[in-house]
């Protein structure tokens, strides 16, 4: 008899639990799925560093959060970590302002008095140059073997090695997203491409004293484990200009940590630069 009520009062409790529609594993779920779609901005933290870690296109993200350029925010901002679908269209430039027509002196009723009558001269028809074409441009093809001084081959219009070192690790789309180039502490490491700093500092974790420099709107490019950095958030950078000093700052060992990212992704740096 007394098994029969334990095991009713076991069957109350199992259909009181079923009908319960606010589950506490459910809630936790659904809130921590809430969270993990927006973003706390830390200090020292800027769009494009946020969109860099997350694989996002900065300009896409900024769309989607209403940050109009030069895309300005604020430590304790919120950022939903998605991507707009379509970007925002820039307004064309207005049109230059019309120039009221020039004012014409008032009418008068007095005629103005003829001019006395001239004998007409007939004159002599102007003579015109005979056109002179301009010498043919030979072309003079450079001596075999011999390569371009820029490489020219992208978007941006000339890349150049960051750095001088072997290639110690190269691309992957999936566990390693730019190449290492060994070396000396103390190398100099380059701008590959004339830019703008748009992040400078340790806020990314894994790459150490970081840089990221914007090319144009498509292209950034990335310089990790630097020892020192010689260019701060702002500067405006040239091709070729050095930009910092080669160390080990978040990894194990001496190297240059460089990736190029097109619209947010990262790509294999090595199908942009030049031969060597």
């Amino acid at each position: 008899m007394l098994a029969r009520v334990c095991l009713g009062l076991a069957l109350c409790c199992l259909v009181a639990c079923g009908n319960n529609p606010r589950a506490p594993v459910e809630d936790r779920n659904a809130r921590s799925a809430a969270s993990s779609s927006s973003y706390s901005v830390q200090r020292g933290e800027t769009l494009y560093s946020i969109a860099f870690r997350y694989g996002l296109d900065y300009r896409r993200v900024a769309a989607a959060n209403n940050i109009p350029a030069p895309y300005t925010i604020y430590p304790g901002q919120k950022i939903y970590l998605r991507e707009a679908t379509a970007l925002p269209v820039q307004p064309p430039p207005a049109p230059a302002a019309a120039r009221p027509p020039a004012s014409r002196p008032p009418a008068t009723t007095s005629r103005p008095t003829p001019a006395p009558a001239t004998k007409s001269v007939a004159r002599p028809a102007p003579v015109r140059p005979a056109p002179v074409r301009p010498a043919p441009v030979k072309k003079v093809s450079p001596p075999a073997g011999t390569k371009p001084a820029v490489y020219t081959g992208s978007a941006v219009g000339a890349w150049r090695w960051p750095t001088a070192g072997r290639v110690t690790r190269g691309y992957s789309s999936t566990v390693h997203k730019g190449i290492d180039i060994g070396g000396k502490r103390g190398d100099a490491i380059h701008a590959v491409a004339a830019g703008k700093v748009v992040y400078a500092g340790t806020g990314i974790v894994g790459f150490g004293e970081l840089l990221i420099v914007k090319h144009n709107e498509v292209y950034l490019s990335a310089y990790g484990h630097n020892d020192r950095l010689l260019v701060a958030e702002g500067d405006t950078v040239r091709a070729g200009q050095k930009i910092a000093e080669k160390g080990s700052t978040g990894t194990d060992s001496v190297k240059l940590h460089f990736e190029i990212r097109k619209e947010g992704k990262p790509i294999d740096p090595q199908r942009l630069l030049p031969p060597r």
